[in-house]
């Protein structure tokens, strides 16, 4: 019995060796962004001798579809990815980058490992221009063992992450505003008001991005000069503490290059891939043909390996870069048959509710798949360029309103209220609920903190 399982065991594993790499490498390419998949293929041009490109099959860099017959396969490809992806710094005045300088910092620290500087280069590389991370560690973990067959642990990871934290300026590496406040107030000397601010951001943070001081200084159980002199140390912390070595976001965003354009001519949208990908193909040198008069010629049979490994490794990567075409293609067209109403418009009010399960129940793909191809990605219409995530919802309401649209239409109550007496949260509620949109007041005040806009009583005009 145990023979026989040992057996089984056995071909189970030459069956993966035979499908993984194909596989790994579709699922890598899927979520790399456009200008890593133009590296990856020059790279692969570079190292394999098997693969070129097809000079006489040069098609337009744009391939389209109308919403009338989509098919799904096109001969170019781009994407971004960001969840997902590496960030590339945007260079200061002097010429370094936020990756050159967390970089730089790190080759100092001689106690350093070879496994530890690979794990670095790997979180670095998911730090935005703001010295946020975009991914997690657990994301970033499946990246290495996917594309440098590395094996880390949880320890390993969170341990390198903590000497990234470390490195200047403070905040950097920080999971989001509070955990970046802190690794700032953490760096200050300490003193009465730093320790406060640090209490503030850590236990009351809500609470203070509100501005509801009466409810903080009753809950510190603190004079009024004392939460000013604590307020005034947060509010000379940097929000965006990676900034100084480039624009920002604001500015990052700039330069995002779409992977999609989504046209449209009276009630028809056609959808088009933008990109600039060769169109690859087998080198006739390493073709089977080849091979065969190869080895009647004498070859060893060592060098007839060689070609078949090579050309093999060719048509894999072919393979992998027409799935990954096919699959951004058929999630992006789902997606504006989805939201067809509002990419003849571009009014976000006409945004229908969207989750990743129901694309992955028009392509047929899994919700892994759609999303790795929505993360990251762009695409661009006559009035502007919207990251895909844009169209989808964190859950679907009660009443079936699209987040989207009831941001719109509280923007809207806000923009025309009496400012000398401006709604209160609860009023907005009201207001929603009488048209139908039934959310709860928290709710109208997440999306009010969303759009970056204050609680009432801060709007309010003499």
């Amino acid at each position: 019995m145990a023979k026989s399982e040992s057996l089984r065991l056995s071909q189970e594993l030459r069956q993966q060796q035979t499908l993984a790499p194909m596989q790994l490498q579709y699922v890598k390419m899927l979520e790399m962004n456009g200008p890593e998949v133009e590296d990856e293929i020059r790279r692969e041009l570079d190292e394999n001798p098997a693969l070129e490109t097809d000079e006489s099959e040069v098609e337009p860099a744009a391939a389209g579809s109308s919403d009338d017959s989509i098919p799904y396969y096109r001969t170019y490809i781009s994407n971004r990815s960001a969840d997902d992806s590496y960030y590339e710094p945007e260079a200061t005045s002097d010429g370094e980058s936020l990756m050159d300088s967390l970089t730089g910092q790190l080759s100092q620290n001689q106690q350093i490992s070879d496994l530890d500087r690979e794990i670095a280069r790997f979180i670095i590389g998911n730090i935005d221009s703001n010295g946020y991370m975009t991914r997690p560690l657990r994301a970033i973990m499946d990246d290495m063992a996917i594309q440098a067959g590395l094996d880390v642990t949880d320890a390993d990871m969170r341990r390198v992450w903590q000497l990234i934290r470390e490195l200047d300026p403070a905040g950097i590496g920080a999971v989001d505003l509070r955990d970046s406040l802190l690794l700032q107030l953490g760096r200050l000397r300490p003193s009465p008001k730093v320790e406060l601010a640090t209490e503030i951001i850590r236990n009351y943070f809500d609470v203070f991005s509100l501005m509801h001081y009466k409810q903080l200084r009753s809950m510190l159980g603190v004079d009024e000069d004392a939460l000013r002199e604590a307020v005034d140390v947060i509010r000379s912390l940097n929000p965006k503490p990676g900034a100084q070595f480039g624009g920002g976001n604001e500015d990052h965003a700039n330069h995002i290059t779409p992977d999609f354009l989504v046209e449209t001519d009276g009630d028809r949208l056609t959808l088009s891939l933008l990109n600039n990908i060769p169109q690859l193909r087998i080198s006739q040198s390493f073709s089977a043909d080849t091979a065969v008069e190869r080895k009647h010629g004498g070859n060893s049979e060592q060098a007839n390996a060689f070609i078949r490994q090579r050309r093999d490794e060719a048509q894999g990567f072919i393979r992998a870069l027409s799935m990954r075409q096919a699959t951004l293609f058929r999630v992006m067209s789902a997606i504006m048959q989805w939201q067809r109403e509002f990419f003849l418009t571009d009014d976000p009010a006409t945004l229908r509710p969207m989750i990743l399960k129901d694309i992955s129940e028009v392509t047929g793909d899994g919700i892994s798949v759609i999303s790795r191809a929505t993360a990251g990605k762009y695409v661009a219409t006559a009035r502007g360029v919207y990251p895909l995530r844009f169209f989808f919802n964190e859950a679907r309401d009660s009443d079936d309103a699209s987040s989207h649209s009831v941001m719109a239409r509280l923007r809207e109550l806000i923009e025309t209220e009496d400012k000398s007496r401006p709604l209160t949260d609860d009023a907005l509620t009201g207001l929603l609920g009488a048209e139908g949109i039934n959310i709860a007041r928290r709710t109208v005040a997440k999306y009010r903190e969303r759009m970056g806009i204050p609680i009432g009583r801060l709007r309010k005009h003499i």
